[in-house]
Parts: structure tokens; C-alpha cells; sequence
């Protein structure tokens, strides 16, 4: 059952972007609501895989998976709706790639990702209850804002909820500015950390003149 919950956001996602790019005023309205869901998904899963025991490998693979592509692809489609700057997406997607890359080492080593961190600053950055609340909090307000600014700015220049889009989407635009901040916040730590995993990772090739 977590696992539909998991893999049905990929064609969420595909309606959502389908919608918000080419649907009229009714279309961009519904993929508001459609969004809302397909966040909310992100922690439903969860919630059911531990309520049913569900528990796994392949799921937490697809978990992240799902989160991944969701979250990159929101980011650069309402970079080209050009309602926040590509710079967010750009910072985003090299942020992700160098903290993928510092995790896997370490798992390699036998670490978890939230394990790796051995300083307390490092741990509540990225792995206290708080911050991952607050991240997740900001990305799904910056993300339902931007895609109800989409909607609304669909009207008629001179109507009254054109100009409410532009103040939300104002709002929205914070919003993912903030979010991109956390998220940087919660990875810089890892890179900083996973310095002496990456050294002990290199040293047999170094013993070896490999």
C-alpha cells in the first residue's frame, strides 16, 4: 500500500505539470488542490508503511526517488514559469548532486545519512525533528503559493485576482528563497562532516598507488 502511495505521485506529477502549463483557467484552479495532495503523499506514504509495517529497501529507494524528481521538477518548471529565479533550481540541483554523492560514501562505510553527523550543531541542522519540519513546512507553502499564483495570473490583466496572483506570488517567491536557505543549511553540514569519511574512503587506493 505505501508503495502505490509512493509511485502515484509520478503520475500526479505528470497531470499536475500537464495542467499548470497548458490548462485554462479551470485547469490551472484544479492543479492547485492536485499539488496539495501530491505533497501531503510525500508523508502519507510514510505514515502507512510504518503503521502496516511496510517497511523496506525498495521503498525507501522509491521514497526518495519520488521526493527527488517532485521536488526538482517543481522547481525548475515555476523557474520557467519565471515566478522565482533559475538561480533557486541551479543551487538546488548542485546542493542535491554533492550531498547524494558525500551520503553514498558514507553508506558505503556503513553510515546512515543522519548518522554521519557527529558534531550537535550538525545533528539538529539536519536531522532534528525541527529543522525537517520547518524545511518541509516552507518548500509546501512555496510551492502551493507559486502554483496559485500560476492560477490566478492565467485572468485578465485588469481583474481583481491577476493582482492578488502578483502578491502571492511575491510571498511565494520568499517563501523559496527561505527554503532554498534551510536547504543549504541542512547540507552544508554533511559536506563539512563528510571530509574525513571521504579521506578514509580514499585511503586503500592510496596504500594500494591505485
Amino acid at each position: 500500500m505505501a508503495n502505490l502511495i509512493t509511485l502515484s505521485r509520478f503520475p500526479l506529477l505528470l497531470i499536475f505539470i500537464l495542467l499548470t502549463y497548458w490548462g485554462d483557467h479551470t485547469g490551472k484552479l484544479i492543479a492547485v488542490p492536485l499539488l496539495i495532495v501530491l505533497l501531503v503523499f510525500d508523508t502519507l506514504d510514510g505514515l502507512v508503511a510504518r503503521y502496516r509495517q511496510e517497511t523496506s529497501l525498495l521503498g525507501s529507494v522509491i521514497d526518495i526517488a519520488a521526493d527527488r524528481t517532485v521536488e526538482l521538477l517543481l522547481w525548475v518548471m515555476f523557474a520557467d514559469l519565471r515566478l522565482i529565479s533559475v538561480a533557486i533550481p541551479l543551487t538546488v540541483i548542485a546542493r542535491g548532486t554533492t550531498v547524494d554523492a558525500v551520503r553514498g560514501v558514507g553508506l558505503s562505510q556503513g553510515h546512515t545519512p543522519f548518522g554521519m553527523m557527529r558534531t550537535k550543531w550538525g545533528k539538529r541542522l539536519v536531522g532534528s525533528r525541527f529543522m525537517r519540519s520547518t524545511y518541509g513546512l516552507t518548500k509546501f507553502f512555496a510551492f502551493v503559493g507559486l502554483s496559485t499564483a500560476t492560477a490566478l495570473l492565467s485572468f485578465q490583466s485588469t481583474s481583481h485576482w491577476y493582482q492578488t496572483g502578483h502578491t502571492v506570488g511575491f510571498v511565494a517567491a520568499i517563501l523559496s528563497w527561505l527554503a532554498l536557505l534551510l536547504s543549504l543549511a541542512r547540507g552544508l553540514p554533511v559536506l563539512i562532516e563528510g571530509v574525513p569519511i571521504l579521506k578514509a574512503a580514499d585511503r586503500p587506493h592510496e596504500e594500494t598507488g591505485k
